[in-house]
């Protein structure tokens, strides 16, 4: 269906007095919401959700690059769905939005470009128990040869460590291969992933940089050395056993509703049905940020998956940026039923010098949507000439800055 381009200022913004009157009058922490308006959109600013860390379930517990709190979905799942609606994230990473939709009683729908995400979440929406965890781990044989290629991960690994996690990775494969790899398997993977390197004893590696991204073997060569450090060995039974111990910690939530994972590009989703997807709550990539390829290698290998077969979109010019944010708009369009919210959280770049809440609106100019108003989740300053360009913080991603958006009746 093709839509016609047009200027993103040229109509007045939505009126969605429910929405708009929560997030205008929200004092969840004793802090009134600042209303400001910028080329006819509202821009409102407070902290909408805790500052804190560790709020949430203990199954978020997965460590991913650039991934945002639990409490930021939860905020609008809460407000704009109701029990088993459906929550979809087409940039789903680690799974956060999917996992507390399940956690809150909707249906969760996500895609990603990248196979590990379905690798991260699934097995988290339907956990074994402990006790069938440690059974699995007891009958892995978790001895195998090491090939001269993976020796070099001896930068990370004890040997004896690395002949387990090569043995652990066989058996996985093995079983994917073959067609028997269950639940159980699934949240093995899934823990050992996580654990593949890290800062502290539980983690299968040496000290080595958090677990969301994994160094080059020549950096790993140079943390070692200026460490005087040499890989000492890990269990790597116990820790998966101690990781699972703490994400099940809070109990296995019922979650009643099916939920639903694909993998490829979020502008082509054919396996989602037309005007089935109640609410979106995501982040895309953003500009030159992330190499979530590069993060990624040691998951990839564990997993056997080739990391240059994911084409993970990386943007260096704002137009390419829109034009993919527009590609992945016409395909919410097609699965969005009218009425339905998106939370589009386009974050903080390049030292607030580009807004991507305006390049979205750019994006979707002509498509049936309607820009409610853009959100920012301020946490650490409060003077409002501040959110134009943030300055916080020297780079990265300072504040959360959502593009809240409804679909419209037509189109």
């Amino acid at each position: 269906m093709a839509y016609a381009q047009l200027d993103i200022f040229s109509q007045p913004y939505a009126q969605d007095h429910s929405i708009l009157d929560v997030i205008s009058c929200f004092d969840g922490f004793k802090r009134k919401t600042e209303v400001m308006t910028r080329e006819g959109i509202p821009y409102f600013i407070n902290e909408f959700w805790t500052a804190r860390q560790r709020q949430s379930h203990n199954l978020h517990e997965i460590s991913y690059r650039a991934c945002f709190k639990a409490e930021l979905p939860r905020f609008f799942i809460e407000k704009l769905t109701k029990r088993g609606e459906r929550v979809y994230d087409p940039f789903m990473g680690r799974g956060t939005s999917l996992l507390e939709a399940a956690l809150l009683g909707r249906s969760a729908l996500g895609n990603d470009i990248n196979p590990l995400s379905s690798m991260l979440i699934r097995p988290r929406l339907s956990p074994p128990s402990l006790m069938d965890v440690e059974r699995r781990l007891r009958i892995i044989p978790l001895a195998a040869p090491v090939s001269p290629e993976d020796e070099a991960l001896q930068v990370f690994y004890h040997p004896q460590t690395l002949a387990s996690i090569v043995a652990l990775k066989i058996w996985l494969l093995e079983r994917q291969n073959q067609g028997t790899l269950d639940a159980i398997d699934d949240w093995i993977r899934l823990v050992a992933l996580n654990r593949l390197t890290g800062h502290s004893s539980g983690f299968f590696s040496v000290y080595s940089m958090p677990p969301n991204q994994a160094v080059s073997l020549e950096s790993q060569r140079k943390i070692n050395q200026k460490r005087n450090q040499v890989p000492d060995f890990r269990d790597i039974r116990k820790i998966i056993l101690k990781k699972s111990r703490v994400l099940l910690s809070d109990g296995v939530p019922e979650m009643q509703f099916g939920h639903g994972f694909y993998t490829g590009p979020a502008s082509s989703t054919p396996s989602i049905l037309s005007r089935s997807v109640d609410l979106v709550v995501t982040s895309p990539p953003f500009l030159d940020i992330v190499n979530y390829k590069q993060d990624n290698w040691l998951r990839c290998w564990f997993a056997g998956i080739d990391p240059q077969m994911v084409k993970i979109d990386q943007h260096r010019s704002i137009e390419d940026w829109e034009a993919f944010i527009r590609k992945t708009f016409l395909e919410l369009a097609r699965i969005m039923r009218p009425g339905g919210h998106v939370a589009f959280e386009v974050g903080e770049v390049r030292g607030g010098k580009i807004l991507l809440e305006q390049h979205v609106m750019r994006a979707i100019a002509g498509l049936p949507f309607e820009t409610l108003g853009v959100m920012i989740h301020d946490q650490t300053f409060t003077k409002t000439a501040n959110c134009w360009g943030v300055d916080n913080n020297a780079s990265g991603t300072n504040t959360n800055r959502i593009v809240l958006l409804r679909r419209k009746d037509g189109g």
